[in-house]
């Protein structure tokens, strides 16, 4: 759910301080290729920011070191000094320079090398008809893209592994809540007023840019081409990066005009940055009265829910609802493929919680999870993230609760699961600057691709912000209740805006100041109440107006009340994973993407090696000749595989057996059956491309247990007679 309703939306941090991370080991039968691939070319070449500053020290000291040279060389010639001294004063100076320009590809190399694996990762993605862009014949609309048969097997099995993982293991409550949303929820949750992004325009054609785009460009573009920067530039464009959206529309309008940003396209001036509405507006029936929008994100059909969604859950805490849907931005300028759309798949869990009482039963079966975390002391530090034992960063209040704790365990495995290389994810904590007033926690899923590191997945405890959001604006009560065995005397903080001398003194902005006074802590309030005694007035900040204003005593009363109660009622605290599918699933095409040399090592075959849990088609059947008995035998095998439900692809075509390989390994099908007799097949596994021959009829059931999980290919190797073919290898 998005989490900029206080300030500016938050990306994630641009700052390239990528972990220093081994790569993942693998089974001796797929990490023997042939060649290096190239997916692992570019993992090697992403270096972090660390290396990179260690990098152009080098540089610094090596020009340096050829300057002090070539004046060595100088004055031995101004001196008439004997032509072999010369000669070897001459070859030092070239030797320094080799070294030099030695570093200077180092530091270049690593964008290109990138830039070089995307494009073939994404001629094959679309070559292969996984995505396209819509309206192609028409030319296309930036942001929106069509899946095509394998990207919708893809994204199928995705979204059904999710389902599984989180639906049906936790007992969730799904639901499913139209796209078409009225204006006065988007207007309760803060979404009309400050769902916005900071846009310029070209002054002379009117084409429009997101400002902090433009800005984030120019200083990536600066560090990793101009090899001049000293380390004072360099020190200033990455701290501007890891400030960059936390800027006000002034300091960025500021910011684009001291660095003299000019339109990309045309080298115009551009305007001042103003904030844009990124929802799609749209009137719901005929009269256009009635004023709605295409939703930003699934999250708030849950929240307008939540009094019957409890209630069908017997009135017990804690319980989570799901939903899988799709949501619309009217992003200005989208780019990066999939990373960044106008229309996009959702999938969103709202586990709702008793705020005094935050521990899960299920955390410790993830609390001995190790994975990559980068709390925000590190990223202030300018350290790289590390790996951490969950256990200890909850032990240790670095992340807040035992629940949020739990599902970032459980996102973990999630994605590792599907494919995502556990070195290439990294959970990132929300600095200060970034979290909203209401929120306890906040932790993003990075996912380490071509384009950087990629939020694709957020973990945030809400407190009871939207819940309280949607009661006030309706009137409908959405709290939950727990009953006492006998009546106790409760003393409560109450906080009692007065909201004639909020309106007096902040027009307007009086609901702001109401929702953040209403928001605050017990210890908050009462150090509020302790200042207002003693002057009379405080500097109190209001995030969601991102200013700080002046409370008078006159405007609030703070005070604790006893009084018994036979139940406690309560507003629920929200624990919200939300996830971008199209994201996870373009960094899983990068991360399962390799090549190898074809037999003859004349050119190289495209791989993805997709975990059978994902992979669009799980087998193929290819009769080795075209022959009759065999047809027959492959069409047995299908139909077998069809009453499994194990998708699969049968290929009759005259095509070379080692072309007929190549092309499905391209899709990446994890499993072949090739018919070379009527009475044994052979089972060819994709990465290893190791053969096994089985009877017939063992040929369906042997391919469905490999592909749910049920064994190994491991095993299936050790239990089988192998198989060898020149014939057949690709």
């Amino acid at each position: 759910m998005l989490r900029h309703l206080v300030r500016v939306r938050v990306r994630a941090i641009a700052i390239a301080i990528a972990t220093s991370s081994a790569s993942s080991s693998s089974s001796s039968k797929i990490s023997s290729p042939l060649s290096i691939p190239l997916a692992f070319t570019f993992r090697f070449a992403s270096s972090s920011s660390m290396a990179d500053d260690s990098l152009r020290k080098s540089l610094a000291d090596k020009l340096a070191a050829v300057e002090a040279q070539g004046n060595a060389v100088r004055a031995l010639k101004a001196s008439g000094a004997a032509k072999p001294q010369i000669d070897a004063a001459i070859e030092a100076l070239n030797a320094l320079k080799l070294e030099k320009a030695s570093i200077e590809k180092s530091l270049l190399g690593g964008s290109d090398t990138r830039e070089a694996f995307r494009q073939a990762v994404v001629n094959t993605l679309e070559r292969r008809l996984f995505y396209i862009p819509s309206f192609k014949i028409y030319r296309g609309v930036a942001g929106l893209f069509d899946y095509g048969p394998p990207g919708c097997a893809v994204k199928s099995n995705v979204l059904g592994f999710w389902r599984q993982h989180f639906v049906l293991e936790e007992n969730m409550l799904e639901v499913d809540c139209p796209c078409v949303t009225p204006e006065v929820v988007l207007k309760a949750s803060g979404h009309v007023d400050k769902f916005t992004d900071l846009m310029v325009k070209d002054a002379a054609t009117g084409t429009c840019y997101r400002a902090d785009h433009l800005l984030k460009d120019f200083c990536n573009d600066r560090l990793s081409r101009d090899l001049s920067l000293d380390s004072a530039k360099v020190a200033e464009l990455k701290h501007l990066l890891a400030t960059l959206d936390d800027l006000s529309a002034e300091e960025l309008g500021a910011k684009i005009r001291d660095y003299g940003i000019v339109a990309p396209d045309t080298k115009n001036p551009l305007s001042e940055p103003y904030p844009f509405n990124l929802m799609f507006q749209t009137s719901i029936g005929p009269s256009g009265l009635s004023p709605g929008f295409m939703r930003p994100e699934t999250a708030q059909g849950i929240f307008v829910n939540f009094k019957d969604l409890y209630y069908y859950n017997g009135n017990k805490l804690p319980f989570a609802a799901a939903q899988i849907g799709q949501a619309f931005r009217n992003e200005i300028s989208p780019r990066q493929g999939l990373l960044r759309v106008r229309e996009f798949t959702l999938a969103e869990i709202e586990h709702f919680v008793d705020p005094q009482d935050k521990s899960h039963p299920k955390y410790p079966e993830v609390a001995d999870l190790e994975f990559l975390m980068f709390p925000r002391e590190e990223q202030m530090a300018g350290q790289s993230a590390k790996r951490i034992p969950l256990r200890d960063a909850v032990s240790k209040g670095v992340v807040n609760n035992e629940t949020l704790g739990y599902f970032i365990g459980r996102v973990y495995l999630f994605l590792t699961r599907l494919g995502i290389d556990k070195d290439r994810l990294r959970f990132r904590q929300h600095l200060a600057n970034e979290m909203a007033h209401y929120a306890a926690d906040c932790w993003d899923a990075e996912i380490e691709c071509s384009y950087g590191w990629i939020e694709c997945v957020g973990i945030a405890d809400r407190s009871a912000y939207d819940l309280r959001a949607h009661s006030d604006k309706s009137g409908v009560p959405l709290v939950a209740h727990e009953k006492f065995s006998e009546p106790k005397e409760v003393e409560s903080l109450v906080i009692t805006p007065v909201k004639k001398e909020m309106g007096l003194a902040f027009k307007g902005n009086q609901r702001m100041v109401v929702e953040a006074l209403e928001a605050m802590s017990e210890k908050e309030a009462l150090d509020m109440k302790a200042v207002l005694e003693s002057k009379g007035e405080v500097e109190f900040l209001v995030c969601t107006l991102g200013k700080t204003v002046t409370i008078k005593k006159n405007m609030v009363t703070i005070q604790k009340e006893k009084k018994k109660e036979h139940q406690r009622v309560f507003t629920p605290s929200v624990i919200e994973p939300s996830f971008g599918i199209g994201r996870i699933i373009y960094c899983l095409f990068e991360h399962t993407f390799y090549t190898r040399p074809s037999k003859a090592g004349d050119e190289q075959l495209n791989v993805f090696r997709f975990p059978s849990l994902v992979a669009p088609i799980k087998c193929t059947v290819f009769p080795l000749v075209q022959n009759q008995k065999y047809e027959e035998v492959a069409k047995l095998i299908s139909k077998s595989l069809t009453a499994a439900g194990i998708s699969h692809k049968i290929d009759t075509t005259g095509t070379s057996i080692g072309k007929r390989y190549a092309r499905t390994d391209e899709l990446g099908v994890p499993f072949a059956v090739t018919v070379d007799s009527t009475s044994s097949v052979t089972i060819r596994e994709r990465d290893s491309k190791d053969q096994v021959r089985v009877d017939v009829e063992k040929a369906a059931i042997v391919i469905k247990e490999v592909s749910e999980g049920q064994r190994t290919w491991e095993d299936v190797w050790a239990t089988f007679p192998h198989h060898s073919s020149t014939s057949a290898d690709d």
